[in-house]
């Protein structure tokens, strides 16, 4: 099983406190991503598509990459523009240098992550810093309410020493980027939506227990080795790049997954919305008109307004 544990060596956390899960939730559909290509040509596994957003509410996206080909990624991601909704970039390996409309800069590393809320508008780029060797990580987007899509942009650069990473007896490695996890708090607490994002370092053998809302949507996405979700005619196998959405059973507690091998999987959870989901492109609202607005910002450059530093 590779190594979860801190690239910049901070230290692992024992965890506070345990999970308790009495009735798992199941796996309700198993997802294959969609190979594509965004940015400058960037190859990419696109595993939240849009007509995955109202179930996985208030996810609207997940893309995950992963390559030692620098041809699949030299490219990066120049200036675009995002607005409605927050971004998290995770990265496993790899460095690529965020630039936005403010003259704001930070640098995505090995184990890092940074959390943008795109709010009323902002144009970043994202290129990489590295001429070969291997990229891998994710980019997960996730809505805001009605209420905040039109809020100040701002971002949180989180280097690995940031992210929290505990270690379970059962010799499970945790990184929790949001909400929290065996009694340790995440890097990131966001209000309304509530999101938990996890990546989970399972020995084979062994399982991982994580109490979930009964109202939250989420899923996992495994991309290394292999795990079961489920229990009895329940069960299901779950293998490297799959992504199983978890059911909403009202009597299930949380979730529970056994790795049939050494595994590593990103378990997210999220309070849903429940609001309309209007989507052009890199822009995300709450109706056409909002839409056309937003386009008519962009041309006339009213989105280069001050993106503030959280935290």
């Amino acid at each position: 099983m590779d190594d979860i544990r801190n690239p910049n060596d901070a230290t692992t956390i024992p965890a506070t406190a345990g999970e308790s899960v009495q009735r798992t939730r199941t796996i309700d559909r198993v997802v294959r991503g969609i190979a594509t290509s965004d940015g400058a040509g960037v190859k990419l596994t696109r595993v939240l598509t849009q007509n995955l957003q109202r179930r996985l509410d208030p996810f609207l996206m997940l893309d995950a990459f992963g390559t030692d080909r620098a041809d699949d990624y030299i490219g990066g991601f120049p200036a675009h523009p995002h607005r409605g909704f927050e971004t998290i970039t995770y990265m496993l390996a790899g460095r690529m240098r965020h630039r936005d409309s403010a003259g704001n800069e930070g640098l995505l590393e090995n184990g890092g992550a940074q959390w943008m809320v795109a709010g009323a508008g902002v144009v970043h780029s994202e290129m990489p810093e590295q001429q070969d060797g291997r990229m891998e990580g994710f980019q997960l987007w996730l809505n805001l309410p009605a209420s905040d899509k039109m809020t100040a942009p701002w971002y949180r650069d989180l280097p690995a020493a940031a992210i929290p990473t505990v270690a379970l007896p059962v010799g499970a490695v945790v990184r929790v980027l949001a909400g929290a996890s065996h009694g340790v708090q995440g890097a990131m607490t966001r209000p309304v939506t509530e999101p938990l994002y996890l990546d989970v370092a399972l020995p084979a053998g062994q399982s991982f227990a994580q109490a979930l809302p009964a109202g939250h949507n989420a899923f996992v996405y495994v991309y290394r080795g292999e795990v079961s979700i489920g229990e009895g005619d329940a069960l299901a196998a779950l293998d490297a790049q799959r992504m199983g959405v978890l059911a909403n059973e009202a009597d299930a507690d949380g979730v529970i997954v056994k790795a049939t091998q050494d595994a590593r999987f990103l378990l997210i959870a999220g309070k849903p919305l429940g609001e309309p989901i209007v989507q052009y492109g890199p822009f995300v609202m709450n109706s056409e008109a909002q839409i056309h607005q937003a386009l008519s910002d962009f041309r006339d450059g009213r989105f280069e307004g001050k993106v503030q530093s959280a935290g």
